[in-house]
């Protein structure tokens, strides 16, 4: 491993992870390209995955400040005998963000080794994609939701953790599950993109300490400080452009540019799983 391929590596980590396109397909597929066996990179992996979830910090610093700020103020009110009172954006983001991360956690706990026997599957990989590019193109064309954090209900939130746990899946994109989970229960679009970031906090979180376990085993191989400096500030920088890129993206209802991508990779991904 040398700080080089784990620019590269971040790079991708950092794009992918928000842009809805899959990161664990990109990733695995460079991982090939460089030459660079998992066993050897998994550590390096685990701390790119904490490089983008600085990217959310770093953007939505305010919200989740705000949300932090309130769930406490709100906790301290229940304790007096105040009642559970929702009175705000940022205290309902609070608490939908805890129940969309419970599906989520269920699916990975419970069905985590079925989506992980897919891995060795480029043929629902590619399917995968297909799906993705499907469900982003029907998202942004059907899409006239003008709901705010204010008219969330327990079941949104709910329906779109399930989506996120799907996203398990490779070749099926968190962001991009998230996202369109959202706008299809009427979320405006800028709720829709907060939301999908903010709930991939406690899902990178989770997602690490599972796999931090691994780490005693696998071992850190060859990395330095130097490689994984490289690799975390590059999957950080990397995460803030793609944030902001989708966001853009989203407010000028182009999303569905990313299902063309989608369809191309998972066409190409089945024919060679076909054909090889």
């Amino acid at each position: 491993m040398t700080i080089y391929k784990a620019i590269i590596l971040g790079i991708i980590q950092g794009l992918t992870e928000f842009l809805p396109v899959s990161s664990s397909g990109h990733l695995a597929f460079t991982q090939a390209l460089l030459g660079v066996p998992e066993d050897k990179v998994f550590f390096l992996i685990v701390m790119l995955h904490i490089g983008t979830l600085f990217s959310v910090f770093f953007v939505y610093y305010k919200d989740i400040c705000l949300i932090i700020k309130e769930f406490i103020i709100m906790t301290y009110e229940f304790a007096l005998g105040k009642g559970f009172n929702l009175n705000n954006e940022h205290r309902k983001l609070g608490v939908m963000i805890i129940v969309a991360t419970i599906p989520t956690g269920l699916m990975g706990i419970f069905l985590g080794d079925i989506f992980e026997s897919f891995y060795t599957s480029q043929l629902i990989i590619g399917i995968s994609l297909l799906i993705t590019g499907c469900l982003l193109w029907v998202a942004e064309k059907t899409h006239k939701g003008t709901r705010t954090a204010k008219d969330m209900r327990w079941f949104d939130a709910v329906l779109v953790g399930i989506f996120q746990g799907f996203a398990i899946t490779p070749g099926i994109s968190r962001s991009g599950a998230t996202i369109v989970g959202s706008l299809l229960r009427g979320f405006n679009k800028e709720l829709a993109t907060k939301f999908s970031f903010l709930i991939s906090i406690p899902a990178i979180l989770g997602a690490t300490a599972l796999e931090a376990k691994s780490i005693f085993t696998s071992g850190i191989g060859d990395l330095t400080y130097g490689i994984l400096i490289a690799g975390i500030l590059s999957s950080f920088l990397a995460g803030i452009f793609a944030i902001r890129a989708l966001i853009n993206f989203i407010k000028k209802e182009k999303l569905y540019y990313f299902s063309y991508y989608t369809w191309t990779i998972g066409f190409i991904i089945i024919v060679y799983s076909i054909l090889f």
